[in-house]
């Protein structure tokens, strides 16, 4: 593996790492807390604020996708080159898995500790709200649709780019805001991942849902992004990639 790819991997890893240990972290640890926990706007927040800041820690290096839906709804956007993909990929899952060991050693150290869903996502009985598989299916691929294309409008040639993880920080504050009583909010198969491992079960049972509707709803909005924006904006991008990447 080259320098340049080493590199964009560990910083996928990291920024993966930091969302879920972050995101999750605020909801097993601080939303419930006795008598001042910070519930689900605080949670909305904390997955937020992780996006934020690793968009200007590791954005530079690998863009900062830190989920497999990003990368995928990029790649079919052509603002994400072949190669990098399943690196990208890899690094994000082990990120999230490695995330939710440490949380997982944080939390167990409270007497009595039980570790319950440990923040992960569900439908049916599994949905902090109950809702079925039908609404958990279709808010998962319409949300991660919106959160792509606010990415992909907000990165594009003519936009503020510099301020891009403002927004993009916000969309998924926003996205848990409407979306944390339906699934526990995933947009993110690898954040859903690595929680899932450890709540066990039947959350491991349902997984499938959390890698299946976040890329369909990633890549539609990549495919969406070729009509709305100009070819021009998205070619530059590939090329200024190309002629980064080359030794």
């Amino acid at each position: 593996m080259d320098s340049d790819m080493s590199r964009r991997v560990v910083a996928e890893f990291f920024g993966t790492f930091w969302l879920v240990l972050g995101g999750c972290g605020a909801a097993v640890l601080a939303a419930g807390f006795p008598n001042l926990g910070i519930g689900f706007l605080g949670v909305a927040f904390a997955f937020g604020l992780t996006v934020l800041t690793m968009a200007y820690a590791v954005g530079h290096i690998s863009g900062g996708h830190v989920t497999p839906a990003v990368t995928l709804g990029l790649w079919s956007a052509g603002r994400c080159a072949n190669k990098h993909v399943l690196p990208y990929i890899v690094a994000q899952v082990i990120g999230a898995i490695i995330a939710a060991v440490v949380l997982w050693v944080i939390a167990s150290g409270k007497p009595g500790w039980v570790a319950g869903s440990f923040a992960a996502n569900g439908y049916g009985d599994l949905s902090p709200g109950k809702y079925g598989l039908g609404s958990c299916f279709v808010d998962e691929v319409v949300m991660t649709f919106f959160f792509l294309l606010i990415i992909i409008g907000t990165t594009s040639r003519g936009a503020a780019t510099g301020f891009a993880g403002i927004p993009i920080g916000l969309a998924l504050t926003l996205i848990h805001l409407v979306s944390i009583p339906v699934t526990n909010t995933s947009v993110n198969p690898a954040r859903s991942t690595g929680p899932a491992l450890f709540a066990g079960g039947e959350y491991i049972g349902q997984l499938w849902l959390f890698w299946v509707a976040p890329i369909i709803g990633a890549v539609i909005a990549g495919l969406v992004s070729r009509w709305m924006y100009e070819y021009e904006k998205i070619r530059d991008t590939i090329v200024v990639e190309e002629r980064r990447v080359t030794p």
